[in-house]
């Protein structure tokens, strides 16, 4: 089809989509109403974007290991600070973030 651009997200049945809500990632490219494909399946990495649920709460940062050897979940915005991850039930790594979707 002349005229027709398609894209193709990494979509599988470990997928799962949400919408953003603040600027905690900004820095990244992550923006306020982006949709995010988000893979449950994939391995969350030092470096990954992943959606983590903290107390409760959903977060989207970056999965990054300090050299202590600790996780910390970190913000790409200077107005966020970088958290140290609790022990036990009150964390769970939902999925890692593999495409992002912007309304033009």
């Amino acid at each position: 089809m002349t005229g027709v651009q398609t894209c193709a997200l990494p979509i599988s049945l470990s997928t799962f989509f949400l919408r953003v809500e603040g600027e905690s990632m900004s820095g990244a490219g992550i923006m306020p109403g982006d949709m995010l494909a988000v893979d449950k399946a994939a391995p969350p990495r030092d470096g990954a974007v992943v959606v983590a649920e903290v107390d409760g709460e959903f977060t989207v940062k970056r999965l990054a290991r300090a050299h202590d050897g600790t996780w910390r979940l970190c913000a790409e915005s200077r107005d966020w600070p970088t958290a140290a991850l609790p022990c036990g039930e009150r964390f769970r790594i939902w999925g890692v973030v593999v495409a992002v979707v912007r309304r033009c």
